[in-house]
């Protein structure tokens, strides 16, 4: 005789297992790449410091938008954002949430990346030094996050077993699809955890990239740049990196950029050398932290510029009147005499504030491959 009762069972878990199969394929599957425009253009969200929602208070606001503030204003920010420069990639980088106020970690880090969620647009995030403050370890955030919908962040490269951190790994951006250069990363993103405070009881501050992280970037871009000079469409020099954490290198400190600083440049207190290992692999053309929410320059040192986004969310610190904002990068590809696409041709950023018009400012050029061959 047929045990009905299990049969319903085991026809209801198959078919919840057919209708996750498509999902999970399609999340494995699911490869960044330019748009058939030529363009690649990625939403930088810097020091969100989501807490509870509509009871979270905001800070530094003029004293007439204080009665209605909260973490909500950052919502709706980041709705905006999306909705006006369509990215193909939103970068989180770091503070996220801020831990103190945040009584369910869970809870915050979805309700701060529920607008990236929403958009079905490939996002993903790295940690600062407050997102761990709340009821979860800094290594059950970056679990978490990975958890979530659309997301492409990592905890850590599955091809390293020991590495300091949770967050480190790269994404490759391949060409536009249909063309020679479709199955070829010609856009390189580092994504590295920048710690949050010195565990070395002589060494005060923040944190810093370790030489095992450090080790590990080498490693990748070497390989990249092993790929990029390979058939087919072997390239002579390495596709253009860029990259991504929270906390400023103490070369930040430099005295020629376009934007503005207000913060002191709240780096470690000791140098890792993490500028020196990029500066000799000599692929990666910019660096984009946040931290310092009064600081949006880029300031350009031996072939790199360094960027701050400024800050994004209203619970963060700020300064009363100074807009919140976020900065935008777009790689452009150059066209070829047939008509289609070949390697990157141009980086550009420039960042959006969140007044009635999104105003944009800033813009510039942070590499171009024709300077670049001079």
């Amino acid at each position: 005789m047929v045990d009905c009762s299990k049969s319903k069972v085991w026809v209801s878990f198959l078919a919840v297992w057919l209708c996750l199969v498509p999902i999970l394929a399609l999340a494995q599957q699911r490869k960044l790449r330019f748009s058939p425009n030529g363009e690649f253009k990625i939403l930088q969200v810097a020091d969100m410091h989501y807490a509870e929602g509509k009871t979270t208070p905001c800070s530094d606001v003029l004293p007439s938008q204080m009665s209605s503030c909260s973490d909500l204003n950052t919502t709706a920010f980041l709705r905006r954002m999306i909705l006006a420069e369509k990215p193909n990639l939103i970068v989180f980088t770091g503070d996220n949430i801020y831990g103190f106020d945040a009584i369910d970690g869970a809870k915050s880090l979805n309700a701060a990346f529920a607008p990236a969620i929403e958009s079905n647009i490939p996002w993903v995030a790295v940690l600062g030094n407050h997102d761990q403050e709340s009821s979860l370890s800094r290594e059950e955030v970056m679990k978490h996050i990975v958890g979530l919908k659309n997301t492409m962040s990592k905890i850590n490269p599955r091809e390293v077993h020991v590495i300091d951190g949770f967050g480190n790994y790269n994404l490759e951006v391949g060409g536009v699809q249909g063309t020679g250069f479709e199955n070829k990363s010609v856009l390189n993103l580092y994504f590295l955890d920048s710690g949050d405070y010195s565990t070395v009881a002589s060494i005060p501050g923040y944190g810093w990239i370790k030489p095992s992280q450090q080790f590990w970037f080498e490693r990748t871009s070497a390989r990249l740049q092993r790929e990029y000079t390979k058939e087919p469409n072997a390239q002579k020099g390495p596709a253009p990196g860029l990259a991504y954490f929270h906390i400023p290198l103490p070369e930040f400190d430099s005295s020629n950029f376009t934007g503005v600083r207000q913060d002191p440049i709240s780096s470690a207190s000791v140098n890792s050398g993490f500028f020196t290992t990029m500066v000799a692999a000599g692929d990666v053309k910019a660096v984009f932290t946040g931290h310092d929410h009064l600081n949006d320059f880029c300031g350009k040192l031996t072939g790199i510029h360094l960027c701050y986004a400024g800050g994004f969310g209203y619970h963060a610190y700020g300064k009363a009147g100074w807009a919140r904002r976020a900065r935008v990068v777009v790689g452009q590809l150059e066209k070829r005499m047939n008509g289609g696409w070949g390697a990157v041709k141009s980086i550009k950023t420039w960042k959006r504030l969140d007044d009635k018009w999104l105003t944009g400012i800033d813009g510039q050029v942070l590499w171009s491959k024709s300077s670049a061959a001079k």
